[in-house]
């Protein structure tokens, strides 16, 4: 059988997926119940803000997850700790999702229909024997596109309440070429358990997440499996993927953790470090490199938009609804981008027909550079929402060029975004789980 392969984070969002809707009664035979007589359609394991978690929701998701654990070979946590850990999971899932909603963001049909062929790209499919090959593995094809337009969906929310909000100094440039960082010589494969403090922890709760922690330092003394820990223990995200986030140069890794891998050994385990977030455990799986690369190439796109700001006369439907008329002009009627850009854009580029010039990886947001990479040259996006507002884009060329010293400014500037943007997450998340409502209704087990 045909193995599927996915980035790391679809392939777990891709084998975590479950129905959201309740269960039918199933059917009576011989005499009808009375009217009176209750009937048990599911059961609510946890209410969250306005909306409710499902008994069979839950179970869906952990029996997807035990799966997952056994395709890793990890060794499986208890039963009622992997629940714990699914429940927490669909609560964080939920709250992102209503805040989401609440902001207007949301993934049409085109957008993901555009995103899932990249997947089967990857995995050189086409869609149609990609989905054969998934529900080969009995994973529902409906399940995995509500699924993935949920993880587009947290992806977008990201990005306007974390990632644009990151600021990066340029005395925090210099700092990191300085120390070498920019250009890493050395990958590192790590492990992790996060043991997450609550937003402003009392001492009480924290001498708690302390006690956690010396828990699993024991189990690990002991010679029990690190894998298995993480999945058992840590509140991390991919806490039932072993703690597993991959390869990774310094350079993409949270500080904390940079510091922390060149010390150890391959098979070793951190000492417990303390963040904003909580106390970790970082344990190296394995570490690659050892040479710097002398010529650095990036491939270059040279692109241009028409950008539509939305405010209290523009909405989002209709910001869309302009600028598929205006792709449609150009595709159909022939008319020029670059004079419809100079017309209708809102963006500074439209003086220049809207030309962004040549533009390098992680020059601009990552909901327009997805959109962009997709494109081939003369191509048009379908419109895109990023926290500036709707685009259409159009790629004219590309190429590969030689990284210049401000170019490397660049790529260093971007690196440490991408690293300081992992940590806001984290810290944005548990300040969003704190102040949401949630009302637990699972029994003990």
């Amino acid at each position: 059988m045909k193995m599927i392969k996915f980035s790391k984070r679809v392939a777990f969002a891709a084998l975590m997926v479950g129905n959201m809707l309740f269960g039918a009664i199933a059917p009576l035979s011989g005499n009808a119940l009375a009217a009176s007589d209750p009937v048990e359609v599911d059961r609510i394991v946890a209410v969250v803000n306005n909306e409710v978690i499902t008994e069979r929701e839950m179970n869906e998701r952990i029996d997807l997850a035990v799966r997952q654990l056994q395709r890793q070979g990890t060794q499986l946590p208890p039963r009622d700790v992997i629940r714990k850990q699914i429940l927490e999971r669909l609560i964080l899932e939920r709250a992102q999702l209503q805040l989401a909603s609440q902001n207007g963001i949301r993934a049409d049909d085109a957008t993901l229909d555009r995103a899932i062929e990249r997947i089967a790209s990857s995995n050189k499919l086409s869609v149609p024997a990609f989905r054969e090959a998934l529900e080969r593995d009995g994973l529902s094809w409906d399940d995995f596109r509500n699924n993935i337009r949920r993880e587009i969906v947290i992806t977008r929310l990201r990005e306007r309440e974390v990632d644009s909000r990151i600021v990066v100094t340029d005395a925090e440039v210099d700092n990191f070429l300085d120390s070498n960082q920019g250009t890493p010589s050395e990958e590192y494969h790590l492990a992790h358990i996060l043991l997450r403090a609550p937003e402003g922890a009392t001492p009480e709760q924290f001498a708690a997440l302390q006690a956690r922690a010396a828990e699993v330092t024991r189990k690990l003394a002991a010679g029990e499996d690190f894998a298995k820990l993480a999945a058992s223990y840590s509140d991390a995200p991919d806490a039932l993927s072993g703690g597993d986030i991959g390869w990774r140069g310094t350079d993409r890794l949270p500080a904390l953790y940079a510091d922390e891998a060149g010390k150890l050994a391959v098979g070793e385990v951190s000492p417990v470090l303390r963040s904003p977030a909580g106390l970790h455990l970082v344990k190296l799986l394995e570490k690659r490199g050892g040479n710097d690369a002398a010529d650095v190439r990036v491939e270059q796109t040279h692109a241009r938009h028409i950008l539509l700001k939305t405010s209290a006369v523009l909405s989002d439907a209709d910001a869309r609804q302009r600028l598929e008329a205006l792709r449609e002009r150009v595709l159909q009627g022939g008319e020029d981008f670059a004079e419809l850009a100079k017309v209708h854009s809102a963006d500074l580029s439209a003086a220049k027909g809207g030309d962004l010039g040549w533009v390098n990886p992680g020059d601009t947001v990552p909901a327009f550079e997805r959109a962009m990479n997709a494109l081939k040259p003369g191509e048009i996006s379908e419109p895109v929402q990023t926290p500036f507002g709707w685009h259409i884009i159009q790629v004219l060329e590309r190429r590969s060029q030689d990284v210049s010293e401000e170019r490397k400014r660049t790529v260093a500037r971007n690196t440490l975004r991408e690293r300081k943007s992992d940590e806001a997450y984290d810290d944005w998340l548990r300040q969003l789980r704190d102040r949401t409502y949630v009302e637990l209704r699972l029994d003990p087990q």
